[in-house]
């Protein structure tokens, strides 16, 4: 039968030939995330793990799904690929963590207009490394070349983890008033409120090449791309030695004001004393150079505060102990109380955004 045009499936932007090249240059990157439990290869149609290789008995799963939002137009605008593979891992085994998880696996989603090998493979690169920082292993994921939907130079990230815990060890537990909270220093903006990071930056009239204002070592882009810090095996760390951590929460989008309450019992709320914050420079300089208020600054950045531990008041000391021998810059940052109040983040102090 005479074919009338003869088109083929590169003829309409999808390259099947450049996907392959990917999966061969990442197939290395991949294997070096392995782990007991998984073998981290990757080209079949499903990944597998083991749990009971894992050397888990009894155990309860759990999942997170998240990506990286706008912080991707900066990397596609610097041409910087290298870290935003870290954050998107961060975002998911972060939220594995505070629920007294141990990250297992993770899969990636890598969407596009059109396929840039060398592109894709610094991204999953950072997965890769994202996922040896964080202890799980890389078991497979998607690429999907689209065009006609992603421009040429774009593309979007996805993210899934899966972790577990043996039953009746999961947080929270038993979070009380009285308690204390201790805070874990954030590595920079993480990959929240970026779409105020870009409007800080057109109000400010800088480019991303430009010398960051608040570190001039670096350029802004780089600045602000720094990735998620993993706080994972720094907190299991603390979860197994102390027995003193009964809850935690990832400062994501909503700042402290939306995020701790997420693991509060009803009747009890936090006072944080401001005092005690140390916001990064980055944070002071988002707050003058937009005019962003302090609690507007709270509800939308993690204002230098990664992580908030509840703890056992008794064993804070401990906790403290831990966490700094593992490497994390962490103080004492207020207490758990009792509240009838819908406001159940309260704050006291100043929260000191002098650059």
């Amino acid at each position: 039968m005479k074919q009338k045009n003869g088109l083929t499936y590169a003829d309409s932007g999808v390259d099947i030939d450049a996907g392959n090249r990917l999966v061969d240059m990442i197939k290395p990157l991949v294997k070096a995330t392995r782990r007991p439990g998984a073998d981290a290869e990757i080209g079949g149609f499903g990944g597998l793990f083991d749990l009971k290789g894992a050397g888990f008995k009894d155990p309860v799963l759990v999942a997170a799904t998240d990506g990286v939002g706008t912080k991707i137009k900066i990397a596609i605008d610097t041409d910087l690929h290298d870290t935003i593979g870290i954050d998107l891992v961060a975002m998911s085994v972060n939220d594995l963590v505070v629920q007294g998880a141990e990250p297992l696996f993770f899969l990636d989603y890598f969407a596009c207009g059109v396929l840039a090998p060398d592109v894709a493979a610094k991204v999953v690169a950072g997965v890769a490394k994202g996922c040896k920082d964080a202890g799980c292993a890389l078991i497979g994921g998607e690429t999907a070349e689209m065009p006609g939907l992603y421009k040429a130079g774009d593309y979007d990230l996805a993210g899934f983890a899966v972790g577990a815990a043996e039953r009746g060890t999961l947080l929270p537990t038993d979070v009380k008033a009285g308690d204390a909270l201790i805070g874990i220093a954030s590595s920079g903006v993480h990959s929240n409120g970026f779409s105020l990071v870009r409007k800080v930056v057109e109000v400010a009239g800088l480019k991303w090449s430009d010398p960051a204002p608040f570190e001039k070592s670096r350029s802004l882009g780089e600045a602000v791309l720094t990735p998620t810090r993993i706080y994972v095996k720094q907190l299991l760390a603390a979860i197994r030695e102390t027995g003193g951590i009964k809850a935690l929460a990832h400062i994501t989008g909503g700042g402290f004001t939306d995020n701790i309450p997420r693991v509060l019992p009803d009747g009890l709320g936090v006072s944080v004393d401001l005092d005690d914050v140390k916001p990064l420079p980055v944070f002071k300089w988002l707050a003058q150079a937009g005019g962003i208020a302090p609690l507007e600054m709270l509800r939308t950045f993690n204002c230098g505060v990664g992580m908030i531990v509840v703890v056992d008041p008794a064993k804070r000391d401990d906790v403290l102990k831990v966490l700094r021998r593992e490497g994390e810059t962490a103080y004492a940052l207020g207490e758990v109380v009792a509240t009838t109040s819908e406001e159940r983040v309260a704050y006291r102090g100043t929260l000191d955004l002098t650059l």
